[in-house]
């Protein structure tokens, strides 16, 4: 499967620090994998009205690079939106890449302002750690043979 989230290409060198789900070795897998569990409920509540099948990573940034920490490790960083919010991304080992950046539908994001987000900030939001842990269940269910999308 060829992947058009940013950094798909370098992300290639990336590989998880842990087993904490095997069969998940880099980004692409990680991708491949949230790709069926990514659904309206783990969408951002302010995004839900616009999430749908075609933009299913829409609302998903902070949970999904949270999630992708665990494994992966690195820094989490945000791009500053318009709207005053952070878009978060991964930078693991001098690699950016943005398992959610398909929602701007080829709008050219900078992820040379890093903006180092905080997940004891994030996840004071309790929609946001509630969400983050549904992924994580989700996840744990799909590599124990438990999987079902919402």
């Amino acid at each position: 499967m060829q992947h058009a989230f940013y950094g798909a290409e370098l992300s290639k060198k990336i590989h998880a620090q842990n087993k904490i789900y095997p069969g998940i070795d880099s980004p692409s897998d990680l991708y491949d994998a949230l790709s069926k569990i990514w659904c309206e409920y783990s969408c951002a509540p302010r995004m839900r009205s616009n999430w749908s099948e075609e933009n299913i990573t829409l609302g998903q940034c902070s949970i999904t690079a949270f999630l992708a920490q665990d494994i992966f490790g690195g820094n989490v960083f945000g791009v500053l939106r318009p709207d005053g919010n952070f878009h978060c991304y991964n930078l693991v080992e001098g690699v950016v890449f943005d398992l959610t950046s398909e929602q701007f539908q080829g709008e050219a994001l900078d992820y040379s302002l890093r903006h180092e987000q905080s997940r004891a900030i994030h996840f004071s939001k309790q929609e946001k750690k509630e969400r983050y842990e549904y992924l994580k269940a989700e996840l744990g269910k799909k590599f124990q043979g438990e999987f079902k999308l919402c």
